[in-house]
């Protein structure tokens, strides 16, 4: 169990690891390009906010399919339920306590602009 949260505080949530922070990625879709932010992706289950989630605003876009959240407060991106899994959220891995997003050196790019969505898998 790791302890995260959006830059103010206000929003408090927790992310159980199986296995360790898998697959750190960021994406080229229009709106995970200009947050930049390195996520990774667990379970809905694994996921739990335990603080401020009626601070949380939901940003949706294109198919309106994914839910990506953000502190209401301070701004900052905490989650998403994923478009091409929706059984799972992305977190912004900067939430995590204790862990450095720049300590990861490159970062592999998934491929937003061109979803697997789009194409029909």
């Amino acid at each position: 169990m790791h302890k995260a949260s959006c830059h103010c505080g206000v929003v408090q949530f927790e992310v159980t690891l199986r296995g360790g922070l898998r697959n750190p990625h960021r994406c080229s879709c229009s709106l995970c390009a200009k947050r930049g932010a390195v996520v990774a992706s667990v379970e809905l289950a694994d996921l739990k906010i335990t603080c401020g989630e009626d601070k949380l605003s939901l940003y949706q876009f294109n198919t309106r399919t994914a839910r990506h959240y953000f502190c209401s407060i301070c701004g900052i991106y905490t989650h998403h339920q994923r478009r091409s899994n929706p059984r799972q959220f992305s977190f912004n891995v900067a939430c995590l306590e204790g862990v450095d997003p720049y300590a990861f050196g490159e970062v592999p790019v998934a491929d937003g602009i061109n979803h697997p969505c789009d194409r029909g898998g």
